[in-house]
């Protein structure tokens, strides 16, 4: 191990010790947390309109209030229901490392991860199940194939991180978003609080990951694993553009209006705002020559 690998190991051990930490003092028990109504009001907004996927959107000019509404609360129990498919990842990649070979350092902290993410899935879950009646299902980007040992380890790591850095652009908004329900504004601030420890950690261990990558790999091998996560990043994106919410929310043409939504420039700079910290760190690390991302 190189000089420079054993003060990245020794960080993210100093890391470790900080969240573990703090995953015990901020321990809270979600099934006692939180009071479900019966109901969320349906001529309100679900989501931050900002965050919406028609904020700003020439399709979306001839749309009434009410219209836009029921896009927010189809929109609000899609971006729950990606939580759910993403959750589910992360468990099972972590637990499939916990207490194996390069992991002993972090397999503690594993623990506190697996804990709180289960309580997350089941929060969101409820929260789709109860006002929406479903959950939507996973369409998501399948890992690399052929993909093994540390590289492997290194997209898994990072899938993790791009998907928690995306879902905490939008919690942090809404958790504080007085014109959204309470119910709506505690899901997305509990959640927050926990996120900010787990981005902690997956900005750690992907730097090192990456570090330990760089001393194996050829320059087309890092451009292949570059490649492959900006698919994904690209990916994620577009999954929060869902016919099915235009379907369910009324809509006459869904899929059209999805590729209306999706060509528009003014969905463009939201995604350029969701994608600003994480892309800008993976640059920062050498991990994406540049900040471009391929078009939808």
């Amino acid at each position: 191990m190189t000089a420079t690998h054993v003060e990245a190991s020794e960080r993210l051990r100093q890391v470790l010790d900080r969240l573990v930490a703090m995953s015990e003092d901020d321990y809270y028990n979600p099934y006692q947390l939180f009071q479900w109504p019966d109901s969320l009001p349906q001529e309100q907004y679900w989501m931050s309109p900002e965050l919406m996927s028609t904020h700003g959107v020439r399709a979306a000019d001839e749309l009434t209030e009410q219209q836009l509404w029921a896009i927010s609360k189809w929109e609000s129990v899609n971006f729950y229901s990606l939580n759910v498919h993403g959750i589910r990842e992360l468990l099972t990649e972590v637990i499939s490392r916990i207490y194996t070979k390069g992991f002993e350092d972090t397999s503690e902290y594993f623990h506190h991860i697996i804990g709180e993410e289960n309580e997350h899935m089941w929060f969101f879950a409820t929260f789709c199940l109860k006002y929406g009646g479903k959950i939507y299902p996973d369409k998501g980007m399948t890992l690399a194939d052929g993909e093994e040992g540390d590289a492997a380890n290194f997209l898994v790591f990072s899938r993790l991180l791009i998907f928690e850095e995306i879902v905490d652009f939008f919690n942090k908004r809404m958790g504080v978003d007085e014109r959204l329900h309470p119910t709506i504004r505690q899901v997305n601030a509990i959640h927050h609080q926990d996120e900010s420890r787990h981005i902690a950690f997956g900005r750690q261990i992907v730097a090192l990951l990456h570090e330990r990558l760089r001393d194996t790999s050829t320059a087309a091998d890092l451009l292949r694993l570059e490649g492959y996560l900006k698919r994904y990043l690209r990916t994620s994106l577009d999954s929060l553009c869902n016919p099915a919410v235009y379907r369910d929310a009324g809509l006459p043409d869904p899929y059209a209006f999805r590729r209306a939504v999706l060509a528009d420039p003014a969905r463009v700079e939201l995604e350029s705002q969701i994608l600003k910290r994480t892309v800008g760190f993976l640059v920062s690390k050498g991990i994406f020559t540049d900040e471009s991302i391929p078009a939808s």
